[in-house]
């Protein structure tokens, strides 16, 4: 057993951490969970409210629908996309025989740009009118969509745009290629394998833990997407100097509403924050879910590639 000074001195070292963990994490999740259960304006004094929020979620909420499909439609479509992206991406640059190291850095410099100036620059590059997106697109004969002046090409241009700043997870991916040992590869060619069965029996069993960690960081990247959404609906409205506020959250016709920017509404717009404690108890519910399934997920294909399942 540890002596009681050996244990002094670990909690010690520990106590940054212990601290942290208290002030940022645990007190405010514990806050938020008691504040969902009442109604508080940040006025009045608070009442108790007991289930009344949770109820009013799933019962009354009826843009809280709109904001769940499109969250969810982010979720799935980002996350494929985000990672079958950079996957490609990195599989190309893998390939490359020279000027490996510029056309990495090209590729992931787009990262590391300020979502809120990537994002105006997107919204005036598919402007409808003057983008140079769409004069290209005319100058081939092609009738380009309107994008984030359309509803039904509102959420793939903000996927563009997010598939265009995914440089971060094509270097994680590319690190996991570069680590696959090339005598698997020689022993597959003398058994006759071609490229696809390489990718299929090699490439991707060997990569399954970086692959299932880009799918959980997708899904909580797309779980709590809200920048880009409301500064592309402000801009696209027409108000770029008003880029965050309220009234145009969700442009064009609450089609780049998320549940983030529902919670965000209801905090600060209406001041329901017993509410918006609720939604954000509910957001970390989910997102813990996710994240635990797809870990425990992980580890069992770690053990399966290391033989120990």
């Amino acid at each position: 057993m540890m002596p009681a000074n050996r244990r002094l001195v670990v909690l010690a070292f520990l106590a940054p951490a212990i601290l942290g963990f208290t002030l940022f994490f645990a007190y405010p999740l514990l806050a938020t969970i008691g504040m969902s259960f009442t109604d508080y304006d940040l006025i009045n004094p608070v009442k108790w409210a007991g289930l009344r929020n949770y109820t009013d979620m799933f019962t009354k909420d009826a843009l809280l629908k709109t904001a769940v499909y499109n969250t969810l439609w982010m979720v799935v479509v980002l996350t494929v996309l985000r990672v079958a992206f950079a996957l490609g991406t990195a599989q190309v640059i893998a390939r490359l025989k020279s000027g490996v190291g510029l056309v990495r850095t090209l590729c992931y410099l787009p990262s590391l740009a300020p979502p809120v100036a990537a994002t105006l620059a997107f919204v005036f590059i598919f402007n409808p009118q003057t983008g140079p997106v769409n004069n290209v697109l005319a100058a081939i004969g092609i009738d380009g969509p309107l994008w984030f002046q359309d509803p039904n090409w509102s959420k793939p241009a903000l996927t563009l745009l997010t598939l265009w700043g995914s440089g971060e997870l094509m270097i994680i991916i590319l690190a996991g290629l570069l680590d696959v040992p090339n005598d698997l590869y020689e022993a597959a060619s003398l058994d006759g394998a071609g490229s696809v069965r390489k990718f299929w029996h090699i490439t991707l069993p060997s990569i399954t833990p970086v692959l299932l960690f880009g799918v959980v960081n997708s899904i909580i990247f797309a779980l709590q997407y809200f920048t880009q959404a409301v500064v592309a609906g402000s801009a696209a409205s027409g108000a770029a100097e008003l880029t965050g506020s309220y009234r145009y959250m969700g442009y064009p016709e609450n089609s780049t509403l998320t549940f983030p920017m529902w919670l965000y509404q209801q905090g600060f717009r209406y001041f329901h924050m017993g509410y918006a404690a609720a939604l954000a108890t509910v957001l970390f519910i989910v997102s813990f879910a996710f994240t635990a399934l797809l870990v425990q997920r992980m580890r069992r294909a770690t053990n399966v590639e290391e033989g120990t399942a």
